[in-house]
Formats: C-alpha cells, structure tokens, sequence
C-alpha cells in the first residue's frame, strides 16, 4: 500500500460517490420530466417514480450518514484512548470530532501536543492535519 500523507488520504469509492449519485440525480431529473407530461391515466404511476426516486436519494445519503457517524464515535474513543495513553488524560473536551477526526493521523510523538494546540489556537481540520510532521496512515476506513 502507498504511503499516506495529506495529498493523498481522503478516500472515494467512484461507483458511491460518483456513478450512483449522478444515477439518482438523473433519474429523479428524468422522473420529474415524466410527471411534467404525464397523462391523468399516467400521473399516478409518475408521481410514485418521482416518491421512489426522491425515497432512494435519502436512503443513499442517509446510509452513508449514518454510518460517518458510526465511524465518527468510533474514531473518537480511539483517539480518546490514545491521548489517555500518552498523557495521562482524556482528550480536551472543547475539541471538535472534525478536530478529533484530524489528530488521528498524528504520529504519537506530536500528537498530545497537537491536540493541545488545537483547543488553545482553535485550529481548523485542515491547518491541523497541514501540522502533522510524521503521517499516521489510516487504511481500515471506509
């Protein structure tokens, strides 16, 4: 596996992020055109397109939401416990899971200190993760 670092360790799954969901949105933009022109003998049918079409969008996002949540509680008792390890100490309270979620590939040696300067200087995610002198790849997410 290649080595992560900041250019290169968000993650897409092309079939997810892009073929389903240009999929959807043609089909919800192509169920709408039908219930344009449909007929009263075919408004019915057009309008349960349209429904199943808008249904399958929310179960899309909500899927994927759901389970950024699972792994978001996840990554956070990890951390949580790592920062216990090292400092003696549960991880700042006042940090962000974004916060959180970006300390995680912090090598242990700067990781106690970069979550202190996250809560102090209020870093962003990304100024958080640009800090990061010794990558900690993470190549079990999804």
């Amino acid at each position: 596996m290649k080595e992560q670092n900041l250019q290169n360790h968000s993650r897409y799954v092309p079939l997810y992020h892009y073929v389903s969901s240009t999929l959807i949105l043609a089909i919800l933009i192509g169920s709408i055109i039908n219930l344009c022109h449909c007929t009263p003998e075919t408004c019915y049918s057009a309008s349960l397109i349209v429904a199943l079409t808008v249904t399958l969008g929310l179960v899309w996002y909500f899927a994927r939401s759901f389970a950024l949540k699972a792994q978001d509680r996840a990554i956070r008792a990890e951390e949580n416990f790592r920062h216990f390890i090292l400092a003696g100490k549960p991880l700042d309270s006042k940090l962000r899971i974004g916060q959180i979620i970006a300390l995680r590939f912090a090598g242990d040696d700067e990781f106690v200190a970069l979550a202190k300067r996250a809560v102090d200087e209020n870093l962003p995610n990304k100024e958080i993760k640009q800090a990061i002198k010794n990558w900690r790849a993470d190549h079990d997410r999804a």
